[in-house]
């Protein structure tokens, strides 16, 4: 019988071993490609498109701002660059050879450009700022030089110009880029690692208008992202609106001049629509070194400035409102109908409670016999010690003080701002534990104690009495505007913030008072005025004593005034304003002299030194911006 060899029966095996290898490739790939185009096919084009596409954001220019005119702009974008490199681009073993001589045109150290590239992604062909704000000078430089920085490019990149800064920087604010906890809140309405965004004030407030929408170039790059077309798409980005403010630019410089440099602030709104026509807080600071070189160095010096120069006093800050309180306890006072206002208090300069003295501003022998109207006018503490403890006490006092604003946020367009604080007896049990005494009632009733107030709450407090009992939301955007074709898009309207259950013969009444006080009351001098007829009250707050070496004085005061005119105008022709001049400076009851500074200024059509000479206030001006 024939039997086949060992070597043919290994050769036919071999060939048997080949065949099903050979099946099971083929198979292998009909299921791979089946695979690919029919299970994963999706899948598959949309990573192919996403390789073959790169984009590259354009940014687009923020919106300019504007003063209540809207012909004088505040804030406007001057032309900058960020310059920027695609690490995959640099020739293997060039990259610091190109990145030093980048840093040293840029006038930058390297290890502040390696921070920005790690060796984690330089073989990457993303793009990566390494700086911003360039200016044109500097781009001209590396294009020169261009030839020996592969990767190295450039993009427009306006920056933002401070036209008015000075007293303006705390109602604009300033600019910065985005930090990596903003990113996070903010990813998802559009904006980037390389997004400019608003830090404070208005434009921080309205920062999502303001941005306007970027552009993007499209190019075609392969898969490492080296681009391969030679036309890239291009979609234009579009600027961001423009804001006109409620800010009369020549009213703010009337107030900043008035208050000069003396630590405090001001505030003139429209009492019958809530618009802000100046707002002015000393000191300040120039909003322009935020996009400068030294920046950092700049902020630190500010942040540990003791004056506080980055703080808006006009809201972030709170004080005894001291005498202006009085407007208050006298509503309640006539509202409750606790006391008579003809029927007359005595004022022997003293008050004896609870075995401590209380001194009246006016020592021995005192005021005499006062009704409500000589009270206000001459600002008589012993009047609104008796009123506060024995008539209304404290619950009654702190509902009114709330109902005129007092205590809450004025809701103002501004990203930042305190409350106040209207004590109570349970406020004092729960936070200090302690009892409330009548003589904290009384340190109430004259704007002292615990009881804070910011001046912008002040004057939502005297535009109440302007308008008899009701406040409008104050406010500092007045409209927003097509960048292109200043077409308005939309407008703020006058909001009420509070109104009142007081009622209108109180008002009345009120008003009177602070008339007779301006014509027969303590500040009949500085606030003597020609021009307009005011109705006013002041306020001296007693504070701790500040840690000046150069005073010689044992107490320390701010010095308050608030007021409205005309007295004899319609609300709707009226400006209220509340000034503050901090104990800091030197001693000289300025407020009410800065006060009507402003109102002949604005009424007068006159500029801070024509009204000076025509208030007779010159001597007294001579010393402005003098601090001991």
């Amino acid at each position: 019988m024939y039997r086949p060899t060992d070597d043919r029966l290994s050769k036919s095996a071999k060939i048997s071993i080949l065949y099903i290898v050979m099946v099971f490739i083929f198979f292998s790939y009909i299921f791979r490609l089946f695979s690919m185009q029919i299970v994963r096919g999706d899948d598959y084009k949309i990573q192919s498109k996403r390789n073959a596409n790169s984009v590259t954001v354009i940014p687009a220019q923020r919106g300019e701002i504007f003063d209540r005119k809207s012909n004088v702009p505040i804030v406007i974008n001057t032309e900058s660059f960020a310059v920027e490199v695609k690490p995959g681009e640099i020739p293997n073993g060039y990259y610091d050879t190109v990145i030093q001589k980048l840093a040293k045109i840029l006038e930058i150290n390297k290890t502040d450009i390696d921070k920005k590239i790690p060796p984690s992604i330089r073989r990457s062909y993303t793009s990566v700022q390494v700086k911003t704000n360039v200016n044109f000078a500097t781009i001209s430089s590396i294009a020169e030089n261009i030839v020996d920085l592969p990767g190295v490019s450039w993009v427009s990149k306006p920056n933002r110009n401070y036209l008015h800064t000075q007293s303006m920087s705390h109602i604009i604010g300033y600019v910065g880029d985005i930090t990596q906890d903003e990113i996070t809140l903010l990813y998802n309405k559009g904006y980037s690692k390389n997004s400019i965004v608003g830090k404070t004030g208005i434009e921080k407030q309205y920062d999502s208008l303001l941005q306007g929408v970027p552009g993007s170039e499209e190019s075609m790059v392969d898969v490492h992202g080296r681009v391969i077309s030679a036309v890239p798409k291009i979609n234009e980005p579009e600027m961001g609106k423009s804001l006109v403010l409620t800010i009369d630019s020549d009213i703010q410089k009337l107030v900043e001049d008035a208050l000069g440099q003396r630590v405090g602030a001001s505030v003139v709104l429209k009492p019958a629509t809530g618009e802000i026509l100046a707002m002015v807080s000393y000191p300040y600071y120039d909003n322009n070194i935020f996009s400068s070189d030294s920046a950092s160095v700049e902020y630190a010096k500010l942040i540990n400035d003791s004056s506080k120069p980055l703080i808006n006093r006009a809201v972030q800050l709170s004080y005894p409102p001291a005498s202006t309180f009085k407007i208050i306890m006298s509503a309640a006072m006539l509202q409750e109908n606790v006391f008579p206002s003809a029927k007359k208090i005595e004022c022997k300069g003293k008050m004896i409670y609870g075995g401590r003295v209380f001194h009246c501003h006016v020592h021995e022998p005192g005021h005499g016999w006062l009704d409500l109207k000589n009270a206000m006018a001459q600002s008589c503490d012993v009047y609104y010690w008796t009123i506060g403890r024995d008539y209304l006490g404290i619950e009654k006092i702190a509902s009114y003080a709330r109902e005129f604003g007092l205590g809450k946020s004025s809701q103002i367009d501004l990203p930042s701002q305190v409350s106040g604080l209207v004590p109570t007896a349970e406020w004092k049990e729960k936070r200090l534990h302690e009892k409330w005494l009548g003589g904290d009632t009384m340190s109430c009733s004259i704007g002292q104690g615990f009881m804070e107030a910011t001046p912008l709450q002040l004057a939502n407090m005297i535009a109440m009495v302007s308008n008899e009992g009701v406040i409008y939301k104050p406010h500092i955007l007045k409209e927003v505007r097509d960048p292109v074709t200043n077409d308005v898009i939309s407008e703020v309207k006058p909001s009420v913030l509070t109104e009142s259950t007081i009622d209108k013969s109180v008002w009345k009444e009120i008003q009177e008072a602070l008339r007779y006080t301006v014509t027969d009351g303590t500040p009949q001098y500085p606030m003597h005025n020609k021009i307009v007829k005011i109705a006013c009250k002041t306020g001296t707050a007693e504070v701790e004593p500040y840690s000046n070496p150069n005073r010689k004085d044992k107490q320390s005061w701010h010095s308050w005034l608030v007021a409205y005119a005309p007295y004899d105008a319609p609300p709707e022709e009226r400006i209220c304003v509340a000034t503050i001049v901090e104990a800091c400076n030197k001693w000289e009851w300025w407020a009410p002299y800065a006060t009507n500074i402003i109102i002949q200024g604005i009424f007068a059509n006159q500029t801070y030194e024509q009204a000076i000479k025509d208030l007779g206030f010159e001597r007294m001006a001579a010393n402005r911006g003098r601090r001991e």
